[in-house]
């Protein structure tokens, strides 16, 4: 949960309290009376304020190296969430940043010289060094003391109650302490430089300019009413091949006064001590220890795009406050302050990473419509939606979807697509998923009823589990198959369901081998735990067991690399036999054709392994077989794990060559999924998280993919599909919690076109009343 206001919940401790109260009644160790804080910025000058404010007896002191008006950057934007905070906890510091605040509602983008405008967004921002006087004067009224030009003494835990540190992203603190902190900082690909126009914007601005060197962009935003936030920014590479890195501060900003000389009226630029610099996340195993404690850019940072730097700093200093009213001990204050505040940062790091990320990758999106190109840009984060956007801008919103090709009324999800000779009705697809509730490979009436159901929900298309291609391949003993006629009989009652209850859905099969990962137990028993009896041997592209007490599998040899292509396209012909209009190839997720691909699974030293041609030269071997006997007018697509998420395992980049070569010999789409080849992988789970390496592989290679990864709602997928990330999208769970998610999303967005249809003894399920919408408060912006 995100704190936005001090206020403390009833029966938290004795006689709960807020920001707004008197001194309290008495002072235990969560009440420190001594409190030293590190670093004069927003986030330490506010915890400062709200301490003291709480209990006026505290003797707090802000140690700052730099002079009082020394700061990075120029303006300040925060949220009117921010602001609800601050105006319940201290409405002095609200009202005096109420008089100096610049509001506007709308962003501009400009991409070759077409400018889309983008309205009822709502933004708040100050200057800099305006806020840091507000709050400078509101630490003196109060009474704490402000020390410039001075280091903090080293021994401050020893002397003082509590220790804030909000010493900024170089953070000395951090770093004294990384042994229990354990930070960790990553670079990023662009530099950038933070400058000011002596003007004001009449907007929050993009305008991208495309130069001999490379793209570059001005992020910009009025924050006085004669001033403006410039910042440049452009890929390190980008940067050098400019000379920008041999150029001085001043000839910079004329440089780029120049080349955004359109955006800027042929105004000037100024600095403040302003260098390029390089972006770098900060994040902390830890944010506390003993009485010391992390706030702000020494705990965290957040890309500038989204504007959450000062935003979070802010509202740790709110949190921090309230978590030491509300709490009787200070060990218990500090881990209360982490455990709230760590999620709300979390999600906002997630969201500055998508943006960072899709700035970083800018170059692919040039060749965007512009006004799809807007749309992208303000949906990058995965915060701004289809759906919020519709309810700011209509008009914008409705101008994107003419230009994709949707017809009025009709959400994007809802048009259709084709791959080869098959168009699918919508852009949903049920994923695949494994059931386990085979017996000796048939599927039953169970597989009959979940892919029926499924199919009756409405989705363009619904997708076996991995399907088996030999005994010897199943992951499980309940995993299904495609290597006996009796197998593909009851296949076939399957497709005929489909085709004949739910006509306009199509029915895909995924084949596969589970490789090193088979002979294990069912998922809900144990997943990825060997059996206790009953193991078949297994194969892989290397003698390397998946966990360390899993079946050790064997090489395969030459001969046996012949067999398993062979089943691979007996199984594609009883899967064309069997009806499926739709054939997908699994070469992810660490089963048999993923090992080969991988560099940490391929340890192979033959023409099969090595380089990563060679460590393709199986699956496509594989996949061209399929192909020949796979019937021509149907698709076939191939699914792939776009990184391992382990140091030294395939990357994004390897990802987008694999996803090439596939589509050389003739891959209709790519199913971008990531992970689960080797067991010690570290994902970065979101949500939507497996998204941009869909977006990356479809900008690169032209080749249309299948989106999938904690896809939830059907706002994502229009915003996704809207955005030209993704073709077609992928969902799970949220069909395994709602057979008729495709349904329901029609009936919730108020669709009643051809991209999706009821079955006819559904149809009066079909007229929901629609609730909740015409009146609902237009969400704001976080850019």
């Amino acid at each position: 949960m995100e704190r936005t206001v001090t206020a403390i919940p009833s029966g938290a401790r004795g006689t709960a309290r807020s920001a707004t109260d008197g001194p309290h009644p008495h002072h235990d160790n969560s009440h420190p009376l001594r409190v030293a804080i590190i670093g004069g910025g927003p986030g330490g000058l506010y915890a400062a304020a709200l301490l003291k404010r709480l209990d006026p007896s505290r003797d707090i002191t802000v140690w700052e190296r730099n002079a009082p008006d020394d700061t990075f950057g120029f303006g300040v934007v925060l949220s009117d969430e921010t602001l609800g905070g601050i105006e319940h906890a201290d409405p002095q510091v609200y009202e005096a940043l109420q008089r100096d605040f610049i509001r506007w509602d709308d962003i501009d983008i400009t991409h070759r010289n077409t400018r889309h405008t983008s309205g009822g967004h709502g933004f708040a921002a100050l200057g800099r060094k305006r806020l840091l006087e507000i709050l400078h004067t509101r630490c003196r009224d109060l009474g704490v003391a402000l020390r410039f030009h001075t280091e903090a003494p080293k021994d401050l835990t020893q002397t003082h109650d509590l220790v804030i540190a909000s010493d900024g992203i170089h953070s000395t603190t951090r770093e004294t302490y990384a042994d229990v902190f354990r930070p960790q900082v990553t670079a990023h690909h662009c530099r950038y430089i933070w400058l000011a126009a002596d003007f004001p914007f009449d907007s929050f601005r993009f305008d991208i300019a495309e130069t001999e060197h490379g793209v570059m962009q001005l992020h910009g935003y009025p924050y006085a009413p004669d001033a403006s936030t410039v910042i440049i920014e452009m890929r390190e590479e980008v940067w050098q091949r400019a000379g920008f890195d041999e150029l001085d501060e001043t000839e910079s900003i004329e440089r780029c006064g120049k080349i955004f000389a359109e955006a800027l009226g042929g105004r000037p630029l100024r600095s403040n001590n302003s260098a390029w610099t390089t972006f770098r996340t900060v994040v902390n195993d830890r944010w506390s220890h003993g009485n010391l404690v992390l706030l702000g850019d020494a705990a965290h940072t957040a890309h500038f795009s989204i504007g959450s730097g000062t935003k979070l700093a802010v509202e740790d200093a709110l949190a921090l406050a309230a978590c030491l009213e509300e709490r009787d001990s200070l060990e218990e204050a500090l881990a209360a302050y982490e455990a709230e505040r760590r999620p709300v940062v979390a999600s906002t790091q997630r969201a500055a990473r998508a943006s960072l990320e899709w700035f970083e990758n800018l170059g692919l999106y040039l060749d965007q419509p512009p006004r799809q190109f807007a749309f992208n840009l303000l949906t990058r984060s995965r915060r701004v939606t289809h759906d919020n956007l519709r309810l700011r801008d209509p008009d914008f919103t409705e101008a994107v979807e003419r230009e994709f090709g949707c017809p009025p009324g009709t959400p994007p999800m809802f048009t259709p697509f084709r791959l080869r000779g098959l168009t699918l009705r919508n852009r949903v697809v049920v994923s695949p998923m494994d059931m386990y509730s085979a017996v000796d490979g048939v599927p039953g009436d169970f597989h009959l009823v979940h892919l029926g159901a499924r199919a009756l929900g409405g989705a363009g298309l619904v997708m076996t589990e991995m399907v088996c291609v030999s005994e010897e391949g199943r992951i499980t003993p309940g995993c299904a198959g495609l290597y006996t006629g009796r197998q593909a009989e009851a296949w076939r009652r399957i497709t005929d369901f489909v085709h004949d209850r739910a006509p306009g859905t199509a029915i895909g099969v995924q084949l596969g081998h589970s490789g090193r990962k088979g002979s294990t137990k069912l998922m809900w028993e144990g997943m990825d735990e060997p059996l206790d009896e009953g193991n078949w041997p297994l194969v892989a592209a290397s003698a390397l067991p998946y966990k360390p007490y899993s079946q050790t599998p064997r090489a395969l040899t030459r001969a046996q690399l012949t067999d398993i292509r062979e089943q691979f396209t007996a199984a594609a012909c009883r899967a064309a036999r069997a009806g499926f209009d739709l054939l997908e190839l699994h070469c992810a997720h660490g089963y048999l054709l993923s090992g080969f691909l991988s560099p940490l699974t391929n340890r192979r030293t033959d023409a099969y392994g090595g380089s990563p041609e060679k460590r393709l030269r199986f699956p496509l071997e594989v996949f061209d077989a399929v192909r020949n006997v796979w019937p021509g007018e149907r698709p076939l697509t191939v699914r792939i794990s776009a990184t391992d998420w382990a140091e030294g395992g395939t990357t994004a980049e390897d990802a987008v060559e694999i996803a090439r070569a596939f589509a050389a010999h003739g891959a209709d789409a790519i199913d971008v999924s990531t992970g689960q080849v080797v067991a010690d992988e570290r994902p970065e789970f979101g949500r939507s998280y497996q998204t941009p390496f869909a977006d990356r592989i479809r900008r690169a290679t032209g080749v249309p993919v299948i989106a999938v990864g904690a896809i939830s709602s059907w706002d994502d997928v229009n915003s996704l599909i809207l955005a030209g990330r993704t073709d077609l999208c992928a969902l799970a769970r949220p069909h395994l919690y709602d057979p008729h998610w495709t349904l329901h999303a029609a009936a919730e967005q108020g669709y009643t076109g051809p991209g999706v249809a009821w079955p006819a003894p559904y149809r009066a399920g079909s007229r929901r009343p629609q609730t909740g919408r015409t009146d609902a408060p237009k969400p704001r912006l976080s850019i």
